[in-house]
Formats: C-alpha cells, sequence, structure tokens
C-alpha cells in the first residue's frame, strides 16, 4: 500500500471555543545528524563488515589468570610473573576452543602471562607467536605496596593480590588511569591500541587473527571504537574472547567477553578479575 499523509486534524470543540489551546506542531527531532553520500556508498557496500569483503575478524584475548599461590611467586611485580596453575589450564581451554579455527596470525603483548597465553593457541592451531609490544598493558603510576628484595613468596602472593584489588576499586569507580598519578596518559593509551589493531588489521584482509593483550589495553580500544569516555568500562575476564572486524577506519564490535570455553571446565571463578 503507497504511504499516505496523514489527514489535517479537526480541532475539537474545548479548543473552538478556546477552552485549551491546540498543540503546537513542531518539525520531529532528528536523533541522528545525516550522513554524506560518500559515507552511506562506503557503509551500504558492506555495512557488517564481511571477510569475504576484506573485513579482519579479530579476536582480542585477555591472558590467563597470573595471580600466583605462595609456591609459584617470584621475585619481582605483577609483570614478572607468569600464568599460575589456574592461569595454565585456562589457557590450554582457550587454545581448544581455537583449534578449529583457521587463524592467519597470532599476535601478543611481550609480557610473559599474555606470551604464555598465545603459546597455547599456537600449540593447537599451529601459528607461530608474533611479538607486538604496542598491546602492552596500560602503564600504572605506583600503586599498592611494592614487594621488597627479601619478601617471602607467601608475602608477594598477597602484596599482588592487594594491588590488583586497589586498581580494580579505582578502575570501576572511577574508570580513569589518571586516578592513579604517574599512569599513562589516557590519549597515549588509546593512541597505542588502536595504531596496533589498525596495523594488524591492515596486513591481514580476509582473515581471522588472535590478539592477546590486557584487560586494560582491551578496554581502551573497545571504548575508543565504541565512543565510551571511560578508560575501563568492563571486566575483561582471563582469557575472554572480545570478536571486532575491521576495514579500513571502520571497526564494528560482534562479541565481549565471551567465556564459554571456560565454564564448562568450572575455570571461571566467581571473583575473577
Amino acid at each position: 500500500m503507497p504511504w499516505r499523509a496523514a489527514p489535517s486534524r479537526r480541532p475539537s470543540r474545548r479548543e473552538e471555543k478556546g477552552l485549551i489551546m491546540p498543540a503546537e506542531e513542531t518539525s520531529p527531532t532528528i536523533l541522528f545528524p545525516p550522513i554524506s553520500s560518500t559515507e552511506a556508498a562506503e557503509v551500504g557496500a558492506d555495512p557488517f563488515l564481511s571477510r569475504k569483503l576484506g573485513a579482519t575478524e579479530i579476536y582480542l584475548i585477555r591472558h590467563g589468570d597470573a595471580l600466583p599461590d605462595a609456591a609459584e611467586a617470584v621475585g619481582g611485580g605483577y609483570d614478572e610473573q607468569g600464568l599460575s596453575e589456574l592461569g595454565r589450564r585456562q589457557a590450554e581451554a582457550l587454545g581448544e576452543r581455537f583449534a578449529s579455527v583457521e587463524l592467519g596470525a597470532i599476535y601478543s603483548s611481550p609480557l610473559g602471562r599474555a606470551r604464555q597465553t598465545a603459546e597455547a593457541v599456537a600449540a593447537t592451531t599451529g601459528c607461530r607467536v608474533q611479538i607486538d609490544p604496542e598491546l602492552r598493558e596500560v602503564a600504572l603510576g605506583p600503586i599498592g605496596e611494592p614487594p621488597g628484595t627479601e619478601t617471602s613468596r607467601e608475602e608477594i602472593a598477597r602484596l599482588l593480590r592487594d594491588r590488583l584489588r586497589e586498581i580494580a576499586v579505582v578502575a570501576v569507580a572511577s574508570g580513569k588511569w589518571a586516578s592513579i598519578p604517574g599512569s599513562e596518559p589516557a590519549g597515549e593509551l588509546r593512541h597505542r591500541v588502536m595504531n596496533a589493531v589498525q596495523r594488524i588489521a591492515g596486513q591481514h584482509p580476509g582473515q581471522r587473527v588472535a590478539v592477546v593483550s590486557h584487560g586494560g589495553a582491551i578496554n581502551a580500544y573497545l571504548a575508543t571504537i565504541l565512543g565510551i569516555e571511560r578508560d575501563y568500562f568492563f571486566p575483561a575476564a582471563n582469557t575472554s574472547v572480545s570478536t571486532v572486524r575491521v576495514k579500513g577506519q571502520r571497526h564494528m564490535l560482534f562479541a565481549l567477553n565471551d567465556v564459554n570455553h571456560l565454564r564448562d571446565r568450572e575455570l571461571f571463578p566467581a571473583d575473577a578479575v
């Protein structure tokens, strides 16, 4: 049926007698600004970024659990710790999840907990791990009590957990890493991670790529493409998979924080951070 304009409304008797004023006619509110013909043509040709048309599908993966118990703790801070026993089991489950996925490449942050997680995916897919320094975690200013050179393993494990808990409180309460003085500026963090994902996507058009990074870095990237002001807006779970597609300057989120590979094995603790 062809579209027809609604007939003009006749004033009510109360309006005719001047008892009430008729509603003032206003123009409809424009919720979104009009897009240009060039933008419309670009989006219309491939609205959902199909891999068949050259988009890169990227799996953003947070590393496995790296909070050690007393037997696993090593000297130094959190960045010196490898995966915990739980983290290794999580990484193994992640590797099995990707065993049937044809990956074009695997990229990882240089930090040990990310590299070990990436290697678990490499073991089941046959891809080698490529290290990208721009995928490293946000550099935070001093927070929590750092372990001393003579600190026991038990104390190191406790201090690391206390520090991560303090970071989580700041992240959830303010969503801004600037709340921790001396931290990497948000603009630099976002530019760094966006640049890494953009470059990786450009090198693998039409392919699937695994990118193993960190909670803060993944939050910064996704916040940028979604237009979110907070640097941290969701708790990326250990070995969680968030899927995006990238083509040119367009980035589209398809899945967020997927941990189905952990739930069946009871490897997703309720208090995981």
